[in-house]
Order: structure tokens, then C-alpha cells, then sequence
């Protein structure tokens, strides 16, 4: 222990990353921007060449730090395990997706195991930071990575740290979102937190893996929780004709006790779909039922539907049918400006609109091809023109590089999930607004939104965005 301790406080460590995703590749980069050197390892062939090649697949990682790491030296990406066998620690950043029946799938972390097993050696720290089931840890990886016969605590040590990535963030990123530790043993814990306070600006131990597996699901539940319920009050305010924007942006001038989140056509990304179904499947074989979790996945689930049917209300004003009609999405991504589309409730849009017969053309500047089934499709272009041609425009996902005024000048019908037309009432004819009671704001909000907005920004919470 006290020889990792000063090759730790030294930085003559060597750290291994396995999985060079998002949450992996930005790991990486800054462990050897720290001054150890580093093995990034991924079963990924063509990652691994790119990286080579000194060039990024990750937005939230530029090319220059590719560059850098890699001509220093310091990084070695390589789709070889045996090199585990020079690491001080390791850290695995493996995906976890749900089964077709909704359960976890952590074959991906089983496999990481296994691999680390075999080049596991006196000395060295093992950390999990993909997003599992609380005791995942303790129960699985521990007794395999034991099975060597070197003992947790002593010989080696474990620890659980949850990744806190958020893509597309331009204020906080690895080194500056705080990180949560937990070990199998009180070692475990010191190790883990002295190995990430070299890189990272604030370190939070917890008292076992366990409650650090727990902390990342509740995060990624609340906020699947109060999507939800953002997303059920948008559909009353629509039957109550009331604008559900007006109502958060007011509610949000309390300086206490409010965050404000917004609804949209679904759930999208790589946590708040997925994580809170880890939570639920493992309580589930406790015998407790998880009911906040499941309503929320049942209101959010059913978003892209809400989407399809204002679709069809909305041509059929000008006495068209779905079938037949052509429809234009504009944002792919399961967020803005990030170009990620796992689980884009855009996708679940576009499928339920193809089986209406619907015509379909998709904008998206940061994803130029879409596999939609067994098709592939092209970016088509957005222009005013273009625009023009479509008898329906749908705004999934409201890009910075969009300009909406043009957007909506150019279309006949425009539906609206994320509130991207909120200062275009004049053209409220045309657009049908998700939770705005059948339109845009009207005139009254749109000359007070300034105020209320002014008023929000200065409560003391910091405000939470929602889909």
C-alpha cells in the first residue's frame, strides 16, 4: 500500500483506462495531463487507430489534446489486455446498456474483469466506474478478481467511482466535477482517493461501493423523476390551456425550495433512460417496487406518441393526413448541441411517424448519417427553401446553430418540443407548441418573459435542466 501511495503522490504511476468512450477517453486525457502515464485500452480497433492517428471521436475532446497526450509519450491506446500487466491501477469505463427485456446488461463489466484478473498483481487498484446495480461491486467483481487468490484490502484494492460525465457541457467537465469514491475496505477508499485528488479538483469519499453505486442511480432518478413530472404537467397545461413555460419560468422566480425542469418528446442519452431500470431491477429481487421510477418511465416513454398524435392534429387543420404528408425533423441528438443519439426519443419519433406513412427528411449538423431500421439516411439540407417543400417541420432538438425565426418564416406547419419558438408569437398560426395549450406563449407572457426570466435567474438554486 505504501509503495502505490508514493507512486500515487509521485505520479509515477501507470494507469490503464479500459473503454475509451466518453466517459473513458476524457479519463484519459486527464490522468496524463497530470503527468502518469496512461494505457487506454478498447476492444475497438478503429478507436484505437484513430487515437494513433492523434485524432478525436469524442465532441468533449479536441483534437489538440489527442495530439499533445499522444506525442508526450504518455498515452498508449492500444486493443491489447497484457498491457494491464504494467498498470499501478485500473480503471474500467465500460458500457451498460438494458437487455431487449429491459434488465441489466453488465456482460461488459464482467468481461473488463475477467481481463483485469488476468494481469491482476500485488499493489494495484481496480476501480469500476460504469453505472450499475448498488453491490455490483462487492458481489461480483471483488470474488472474481479474488479467485487469483490475492486477497481485497491487503494485496489489491477496490473501489467504486461514479463517472459524471455530462456531454456537451462547456462549464463542467472531468477535472472539475467533484468525484465520488467508495472502497471495499477503509484502505480501499484512501487509495482510490488519493490516486483521483491528483487530477481531479475535489474528491468525496463515502463509507463503501455500495452507497457510491447508489449515489450515481439517484442522481439520474431524480432527474428522470421530475422529467416525468414536467413532462404529465405539460400535458394538463395543453388540456387546461394554460402555457407550461409560463408556469416553470414564474414558479422558477422562487429563490428557494424550486428547480425548474422542462418537458420535451422523451427521454434521450447514455444515464437517465437507462440507470434508474439498474435500481429498479435490483430492488425488484428484494420484493420492493420501485413505483415513482416506473410511472416516470411510463409518462416519459410515451412522449414520442404525444409528439406523433400533435403531428396528426396539426395536419389535419389543413386537412392532411400523416400518410403521405412530407415531415422534416430537425435535431437528431438526444440532446443539444452534442451529436450523441442513443436512446433520441427522435428515433422513437421518426419510427412511429415511417409506420403512418409519413415522407421523412431529418436535419441534424452534427449527425450527418442515420440508421433508422434497415435504412441508412442522409442530413438533408435545412435551408429556407427546402424548408418550404415540407408540409410539417418537427423541432426535436433545439441546436445553437438553428435560427427559428427563419425556420418558421419558411414552414407551413411547425410542431414545437422544446420551446425553441417561445419569442415568435406573431407566428403562432403556424406552430403547435408541446405544453403551451394548443400554440405559442401569448402576447401577455411573451412582453413579461424578460422580467420573469430576470426574476428566475436570480433564485439562489442553481436551475436543472430537464430532457
Amino acid at each position: 500500500m505504501n509503495s502505490l501511495k508514493a507512486k500515487l503522490e509521485n505520479r509515477h504511476a501507470t494507469a490503464a483506462v479500459i473503454g475509451l468512450g466518453y466517459v473513458g477517453l476524457p479519463l484519459a486525457m486527464e490522468i496524463t495531463a497530470a503527468g502518469f502515464n496512461v494505457i487506454g485500452v478498447d476492444l475497438d480497433r478503429n478507436k484505437i487507430a484513430t487515437l494513433q492517428q492523434s485524432k478525436s471521436y469524442i465532441l468533449d475532446v479536441a483534437e489538440n489534446v489527442i495530439a499533445e497526450a499522444i506525442g508526450s509519450g504518455k498515452f498508449t491506446p492500444t486493443s491489447d489486455f497484457s498491457a494491464l500487466a504494467k498498470a499501478d491501477t485500473v480503471s474500467i469505463c465500460v458500457p451498460t446498456p438494458l437487455s431487449k427485456s429491459r434488465d441489466p446488461d453488465i456482460s461488459f463489466i464482467l468481461s473488463a474483469t475477467e481481463e483485469t484478473r488476468k494481469y491482476l498483481h500485488p499493489g494495484q487498484l481496480i476501480v469500476l466506474e460504469s453505472t450499475t446495480y448498488p453491490g455490483t461491486t462487492d458481489e461480483l467483481i471483488v470474488p472474481e478478481l479474488e479467485s487469483s487468490g490475492l486477497k481485497v484490502g491487503s494485496d489489491f484494492f477496490v473501489a467504486f467511482s461514479p463517472e459524471r460525465i455530462d456531454p456537451g457541457n462547456a462549464s463542467f467537465h472531468t477535472r472539475n466535477t467533484p468525484k465520488i469514491v467508495g472502497g471495499i475496505t477503509p484502505q480501499c477508499t484512501e487509495i482510490a482517493r488519493l490516486f483521483y485528488s491528483q487530477f481531479i479538483d475535489r474528491v468525496i469519499p463515502v463509507s463503501s461501493t455500495k452507497c457510491a453505486e447508489m449515489v450515481k442511480l439517484l442522481e439520474n432518478t431524480f432527474r428522470s423523476v421530475n422529467i416525468g413530472m414536467v413532462n404529465e404537467l405539460a400535458l394538463m397545461c395543453d388540456l387546461l390551456g394554460v402555457d407550461v413555460y409560463e408556469v416553470i419560468d414564474a414558479a422558477a422566480t422562487k429563490p428557494f425550495g424550486f428547480s425548474p425542469f422542462y418537458p420535451g418528446p422523451g427521454l434521450g442519452g447514455h444515464c437517465i433512460p437507462i440507470d434508474p431500470h439498474y435500481l429498479a431491477w435490483k430492488l425488484k429481487s428484494l420484493n420492493f417496487q420501485a413505483r415513482f421510477i416506473g410511472l416516470a418511465a411510463e409518462i416519459n416513454g410515451m412522449m414520442p406518441s404525444v409528439v406523433t398524435t400533435m403531428v396528426s392534429d396539426g395536419l389535419n387543420r389543413v386537412s392532411k393526413s400523416i400518410r403521405g404528408s412530407k415531415i422534416m425533423i430537425l435535431g437528431i441528438a438526444y440532446k443539444k448541441n452534442v451529436s450523441d443519439c442513443r436512446e433520441s426519443p427522435a428515433l422513437d419519433v421518426m419510427r412511429l411517424l415511417a409506420d403512418k406513412g409519413a415522407i421523412l427528411a431529418y436535419n441534424d449538423p452534427l449527425v450527418p448519417t442515420l440508421r433508422l431500421g434497415g435504412s441508412v439516411l442522409k442530413s438533408t439540407d435545412a435551408s429556407p427553401a427546402e424548408i418550404a417543400k415540407h408540409d410539417c417541420i418537427i423541432i426535436l432538438t433545439d441546436h445553437s446553430v438553428y435560427d427559428f425565426q427563419k425556420i418558421v418564416e419558411a414552414a407551413t406547419l411547425v410542431i414545437d418540443t422544446r420551446n425553441a419558438t417561445k419569442d415568435l408569437y406573431r407566428f403562432k398560426s403556424r406552430i403547435i407548441k408541446l405544453g403551451a395549450g394548443n400554440g405559442v406563449p401569448s402576447d401577455t407572457y411573451n412582453e413579461h418573459t424578460s422580467e420573469v426570466r430576470a426574476a428566475g435567474a436570480e433564485a439562489d438554486e442553481t436551475p436543472l435542466l430537464g430532457t
